[in-house]
């Protein structure tokens, strides 16, 4: 179970790198000139890459981490908070996917500032459910 436990931990941190730069990419997004189409086309192709990638990394994070909870059978209150921080990421993620067909259909309105802000979420959830699973307060 330490080799699945070691599988998930390096998915669920690759996952995180993206999360904690797709935003990045959005912010730099929201402050394209309007005339400049090179550097929008060269960052949407970034951004659709990097959304591919960090939707396959999440799927073994995930499936590992079901596997460790069916597997050593955890149970608490801290489990299930971290559950629901779980699945409010896979809300983050599906909604970077969404803002990301948004700015391919030029349909964005939202300003850099906002997304400097979007890009806090998920620093904010990790650091949650690292406290959780560490401590296990409940």
């Amino acid at each position: 179970m330490l080799f699945i436990k070691s599988l998930h931990i390096v998915f669920v941190a690759s996952w995180f790198a993206g999360l904690f730069y797709l935003p990045r990419i959005f912010v730099n997004l929201a402050m394209v000139a309007p005339d400049s189409e090179a550097e929008r086309s060269r960052l949407l192709l970034m951004a659709r890459k990097l959304y591919r990638f960090m939707t396959i990394l999440a799927v073994p994070a995930l499936v590992f981490g079901l596997w460790l909870w069916l597997g050593y059978g955890f149970s608490g209150g801290w489990l299930h908070a971290k559950l629901t921080i779980v699945v409010l990421l896979m809300g983050y993620h599906h909604a970077c996917g969404s803002i990301l067909k948004k700015f391919e259909r030029g349909a964005m309105s939202r300003s850099h500032v906002w997304f400097r802000w979007f890009n806090e979420a998920p620093v904010v959830m990790m650091l949650v459910v690292v406290m959780l699973v560490v401590m296990k307060p409940f």
